[in-house]
């Protein structure tokens, strides 16, 4: 056994019941024990000593008078990478005030820096990708208005001694796997066929990047990772966000950008003129939340990060395991046609 990947521990219900005994149960004191957990891996990638998971835990507390009541308690947990950022995120997201009447984010409760890990109250419901799945129109019109307003919300938090909680993914240069490893492993599998294109594309979304960061740009708090499967519909009229690894200080055009190209990405499989009104109702909306101009300099740094994301869709269909050559090639296409390269 000495040779168990540690993070099995998390599989195991006694384990579990033990740590949250200890590390969560102070964090409810209206409950006073915790009778069972049901383990419900959501990631599962582990191998011999690293892994990368999330987990989901539906906890079962037990009240004064006898009664059960359940708290969906999530882990993320990564060997290699940090997740204590998570943690701090979530902190420092709940002191501003980002959960409103119409928001709600994940609790954060302890980070376990054995597991390397952040350990946090999840949010039920279904996302904004299943009711798009679902062809419910209504409710994706209401989840895409009430987004913008999230948006607009996040991005006007104070950033006044707010660390960068993310440094590395704050920039299109940094953000990993990063061009080098992106042109070898596309190079190796595809004998560097597509390497002149996406160095071009990855040159280009960098030196746009860095030219307006260099102007004195004024950063926001952006969620970094924007994306319908992201945005958690908790009620009527009521939205949660999660996925938190990626938030760091950057331009707010990033999470515009992102949001927009995958929302239309998923969109335009179901329904083309479905797609470009849903597009204008989340861009319409956030300008008129938060009194922007869609001007030219907003529209540049927009086109730079719909793009970047297009980009790394392509990237996923090239490199990811059962690839999609025709996939990956006709987006690239339509990037190369979209920046003239």
């Amino acid at each position: 056994m000495k040779n168990m990947n540690k993070i099995l521990n998390l599989f195991d219900e006694e384990f579990v019941l033990k740590l949250f005994r200890q590390e969560v149960l102070p964090h409810y004191p209206e409950f006073i024990g915790i009778k069972r957990v049901k383990i419900n891996p959501y990631k599962n990638m582990v191998w011999r000593t690293t892994y990368h998971v999330v987990i989901g835990f539906e906890t079962h507390f037990l009240t004064d008078e006898g009664d059960e009541r359940e708290v969906l308690i999530v882990c993320s947990a990564h060997s290699n990478e940090p997740r204590r950022n998570v943690y701090s995120v979530l902190k420092y997201l709940w002191k501003v005030g980002l959960p409103t009447k119409f928001i709600d984010l994940p609790d954060p409760i302890f980070y376990s820096q054995e597991f390397n890990g952040t350990f946090y109250a999840g949010l039920k419901g279904d996302n904004l990708l299943y009711y798009i799945k679902s062809h419910d129109f209504p409710v994706v019109n209401e989840i895409v208005a009430e987004a913008a307003r999230l948006f607009t919300r996040l991005h006007s938090l104070p950033i006044a001694g707010a660390a960068n909680f993310n440094t590395e993914n704050s920039r299109i240069a940094t953000v990993i796997p990063g061009k080098a490893k992106v042109l070898e492993g596309v190079g190796k599998r595809y004998d560097n066929k597509y390497n002149s294109d996406l160095e071009k594309i990855y040159d280009y979304l960098i030196a746009q990047e860095e030219k307006y960061f260099a102007s004195g740009a004024t950063l926001t708090v952006i969620h970094g990772d924007a994306h319908p499967e992201n945005i958690i519909r908790t009620a009527p009229g009521r939205l949660g966000l999660i996925d938190f690894t990626d938030l760091c200080l950057g331009d707010r055009a990033r999470d515009l950008g992102t949001f927009v190209q995958q929302l239309e990405y998923r969109l335009r499989v179901e329904d083309a003129v479905w797609s470009q009104q849903v597009r204008d109702l989340f861009l319409n909306t956030y300008w008129k939340e938060s009194g922007l101009k869609f001007d030219d300099n907003l529209k540049a740094r927009f086109r730079v990060y719909y793009n970047w994301t297009a980009l790394r869709t392509v990237i996923y269909w090239f490199l990811r395991f059962g690839h999609n050559e025709a996939k990956a090639l006709s987006l690239l296409e339509e990037i190369k046609a979209d920046l003239k390269i």
